[in-house]
């Protein structure tokens, strides 16, 4: 294929059919769903509801079902950053975090005093505590005393005021405990902790260049064809970890001469694939993986569409420029269409869209609209978006939809 605007419709095309998104609704389960296009990031917000409502119209409550059974869950993932992950990959995400994390909040611990001695009484304490059930922050710290206790102004200046979360951390990375939304919904950051038995790691032999290996499968299952830099960027590896990484895996450029890499049993069925001839729209989070996991929203956008980007931001970044999408997002076979947000208070979606407007297009935007409205209540998109401090994006949606 040559380097032609065909060949960019046909990676999106491929890109969203690789991520579910050109599926009939309501195929597979909730981790099914995951373990096809990828871990979910979560921060606070909507991202792995519609996630999974865009690719399976699963409801809020088959999601909440499907992580209170434990066959989902939120756990620090690639880059030590928290994902929601089915649970074949609890081992795996569990390993890549601690391999990413290596112990960075015990080491500016060290500097305000906290001894390993200290750290190991304060984990043992937190885990004889949570034998009685689970219990929230504050309800552990009554229970441990004083072996945990407060670092002080240079403590909060350094981001850990207190010995207590530095226990929780590690525990959880070592697949001792786990959390829980005290409400049972991804879409909030309020927990309990308690735990978890058996424990995801036992039995588990990944070594870290093992599981970072077992990562890059994944990564180029979830999103090929893909560039090294950009599985660098998700996985947080350093060059040379991330081209160890990829070495095992026999990659092949998808073309001669690209620097996008493909697993070679995918090659054929990439060059084979066609995509749908009638448009499929999907109302997606603006953190969905179909943009995340290689974080280049340009290359899913028309350039005159990036254009529009810039009303939506503070600063009126180029759109081009920007690392991430300023909205959620809506696509057509991997195109990106139009943005959108959910303005609460009328409770409805204020949207843009980049090509003519249709029925179908219209369909899909009220059926999200409902979905919102009904189901989640809001679609924030992360813990401190409210819908006070999207307003403006929201009035700068309906000032370009004119």
């Amino acid at each position: 294929m040559g380097k032609t605007v065909v060949e960019r419709e046909h990676l999106r095309a491929w890109w969203a059919h690789k991520q579910g998104l050109l599926e009939p609704l309501g195929a597979s389960a909730p981790a099914a769903e995951l373990a096809r296009a990828g871990w979910a990031r979560s921060v606070g917000g909507v991202g792995p509801y519609l996630t999974l409502f865009a690719r399976g119209g699963h409801s809020r409550e088959a999601v909440d079902a499907a992580l209170a059974s434990r066959e989902i869950h939120e756990l620090p993932s690639a880059r030590a950053c928290t994902y929601v992950v089915p649970a074949s990959d609890y081992a795996l995400a569990l390993t890549v975090a601690a391999a990413a994390d290596k112990g960075a909040e015990m080491k500016v611990a060290r500097k305000l005093g906290v001894t390993e001695k200290e750290a190991d009484a304060l984990c043992a304490a937190v885990l004889q505590a949570l034998k009685n059930g689970p219990a929230d922050p504050d309800a552990i710290r009554e229970a441990v005393g004083s072996r945990a206790r407060s670092l002080g102004p240079e403590g909060q200046k350094k981001g850990i005021s207190s010995t207590l979360p530095l226990a929780l951390g590690r525990l959880q990375l070592t697949g001792d405990i786990r959390r829980v939304p005290t409400n049972g919904r991804l879409d909030q950051q309020r927990y309990r902790y308690t735990l978890w038995e058996p424990n995801p790691l036992k039995g588990s032999k990944l070594s870290a260049d093992e599981a970072h290996a077992a990562l890059a499968r994944l990564y180029f299952q979830w999103i090929g064809p893909a560039s090294l830099a950009e599985f660098q960027w998700f996985s947080g590896l350093g060059a040379t970890a991330a081209k160890e990484a990829l070495s095992r895996l026999a990659l092949i450029p998808v073309e001669e001469g690209s620097d996008r890499l493909i697993l070679p049993q995918d090659l054929d069925a990439f060059h084979a694939f066609q995509a749908p001839k009638n448009p499929v729209y999907r109302l997606t989070s603006g953190l969905d993986s179909l943009v995340l996991l290689r974080r280049d929203h340009r290359s899913l956008a028309a350039a005159s569409d990036l254009d529009s980007l810039p009303l939506l931001t503070k600063e009126g970044t180029a759109g081009g420029a920007l690392a991430d999408l300023p909205c959620h997002a809506i696509f057509d076979r991997g195109q990106l269409v139009g943005l959108w947000e959910y303005d609460q208070p009328s409770e409805s979606i204020a949207w843009i869209s980049f090509i003519q407007r249709n029925s179908d297009l219209d369909s899909a935007v009220r059926i999200t609209e409902e979905y919102v409205r009904v189901q989640l209540g809001d679609a924030r998109s992360f813990s401190l978006d409210s819908p006070k401090s999207r307003q403006p994006r929201i009035e700068a949606l309906r000032r370009a939809a004119g």
